[in-house]
């Protein structure tokens, strides 16, 4: 019986065997013909069937560079050694190294901070200032941090990616921008203070026309949690474009949230047409606080910068009470979830020049006490961030070094509904991958241990905490392999109008 029932499992293997093998032969028959006949790809044509696997390969090549041969410094856009030390900061893990360091220190570029002989002793560290936000307006926002959450829409990143970052802000006391893709109940579920930003679309504040609505303005300021309106006038990745989420990604309720039709391609137009003038973005920036009774300022990318002054000059024109409360400088090497490539490569100026060039002209014009500013672009680790304090920034913001405490691998799939780790795509399988309570616990990790180690270089220059950072405190190497100071590459304008702001020496 036994050895009868195992003839008919042989017998039954091998039939589907040679079916299988049959088919299998008819298939590559087929492809063969299909590859040698087009006339669309050299390779499959010169390699019929076999030419197929280089596109298999590419694909796989995305995720097997950053672990086999990739050097740890030279990846784009965030290398090894920045994602390793944002993993470890959000895990928690031990944050010290052994032996030395691996970056090539005679880089130009690179950013190299001035040690005190008398470094403040870590019993000395002075708690961060508190520092507020639009004091004129009828809620100001007082905050002692200055690592932020940047923009990131929902739509362009998962609801557990949401959930899970408005719970780690509220943990880390630290605020999280909606980006422009409107306010969503996971937004406010965790408790995290909010930017809302609105975007050329003015999603979430749009009547059916698509123009700005003040009905729908009073209602997102209504809620408590919302402390700032942000007006996005352009995005590093993408300046002169508006934002792009794909129809896939378009559901039914990020429609309802943006007051959008679902399933269709969401472009932003690529300006605010009300504004054509820094008189019409003053305007606007002054009626959203009206209407609102909260800070609010402007997001830009840095090109042509002309108009600072211009802007500077209609401010002092009008009186100070019409100034943005902030101003948040974006580089024009950020990211993005989709964006054309020549924007994405060529189009805007880095932090390293936009930013000097938005505190100076504040100080020139006797404003840098009256609007903060607000640094974003490519900066995850401690060096950049106090770089940028350093330059003259309040605050600083980010998205991507958020996104990797989520556990983002840089699988650089974001443009599509496929990511593997659920950050930036609404597949409910792959967002399984998301638990909320340890994502949630990482998103507040890596904010402290970033408040944590710009301090220690802070102490290290002899500073009780990062807010004393001024740009005599940093050293820039050239080309030659030597640096030199900060200050010498920027230095620090003579106040216009005999006015002298109060942030001016900072």
């Amino acid at each position: 019986m036994f050895t009868e029932f195992v003839n008919n499992v042989l017998a039954t293997m091998a039939y589907l065997f040679v079916w299988t093998l049959g088919l299998t032969v008819i298939v590559v028959l087929v492809m063969f013909v299909i590859d040698i006949s087009q006339t669309t790809h050299a390779v499959r044509r010169n390699f019929p069937v076999i030419g197929r696997f280089r596109y298999f390969f590419e694909h796989l090549g995305e995720f097997f560079r950053p672990y086999f041969f990739a050097m740890d410094r030279e990846e784009m856009p965030f290398n090894r050694a920045e994602r390793a030390w944002v993993y470890r900061a959000a895990k928690g893990d031990d944050q010290t190294v052994a032996f030395g360091s691996t970056r090539d220190l005679r880089v130009p570029g690179t950013v190299l901070f001035l040690n005190s002989p008398v470094p403040v002793l870590d019993g000395d560290a002075g708690d961060l200032p508190e520092v507020v936000i639009g004091p004129q307006t009828r809620q100001p926002y007082a905050t002692r941090h200055f690592f932020h959450v940047s923009g990131m829409s929902f739509g362009a990143i998962s609801k557990p990616a949401v959930q899970a970052l408005s719970a780690g802000a509220r943990r880390a006391g630290v605020w999280m921008n909606t980006g422009e893709g409107g306010l969503s109940p996971y937004h406010l579920e965790g408790g995290a203070d909010i930017v809302f930003q609105i975007g050329t679309a003015k999603y979430g504040v749009r009547d059916a026309q698509g123009y700005l609505s003040d009905e729908r303005l009073r209602a997102i300021a209504e809620h408590a949690q919302v402390r700032m309106f942000e007006l996005k006038l352009s995005q590093g990745a993408k300046p002169g474009k508006g934002g792009i989420l794909p129809g896939v990604k378009v559901t039914e309720e990020i429609a309802r949230i943006r007051f959008i039709a679902p399933g269709q391609d969401s472009l932003s137009p690529n300006r605010h047409p009300e504004i054509q003038s820094v008189d019409d973005l003053l305007d606007v920036i002054g009626h959203i606080r009206e209407v609102t009774g909260k800070p609010t300022g402007f997001k830009a990318v840095i090109g042509a910068h002309d108009w600072l002054d211009e802007l500077c000059e209609a401010i002092r024109r009008r009186g100070r009470e019409h100034a943005p409360d902030f101003i948040t400088v974006d580089s024009g090497d950020g990211g993005t979830g989709a964006a054309p490539l020549s924007l994405i490569d060529s189009v805007g100026l880095p932090l390293k020049e936009g930013l000097p060039l938005v505190v100076d002209a504040l100080i020139r014009h006797g404003l840098r006490d009256r609007v903060k500013v607000i640094a974003s672009g490519k900066m995850i680790t401690p060096t950049p961030v106090a770089w940028a304090l350093c330059m003259g920034a309040d605050f600083v913001v980010s998205a991507r070094g958020f996104m990797f405490a989520l556990g983002c691998i840089q699988s650089l799939q974001c443009n599509k509904n496929t990511c593997p780790t659920g950050i930036t795509t609404h597949d409910q399988r792959l967002q399984r991958g998301l638990v909320l309570p340890d994502k949630t616990e990482r998103v507040h990790r890596y904010a402290e241990a970033m408040h944590h180690e710009v301090s220690i270089i802070a102490h290290s220059c002899g500073l009780p905490s990062p807010r004393g950072f001024g740009r005599r405190h940093v050293r820039i190497v050239q080309a030659n392999g030597l640096s030199v100071p900060l200050v010498q590459l920027h230095p620090e304008p003579t106040t216009l109008h005999g006015v002298r702001s109060e942030q001016a020496s900072g």
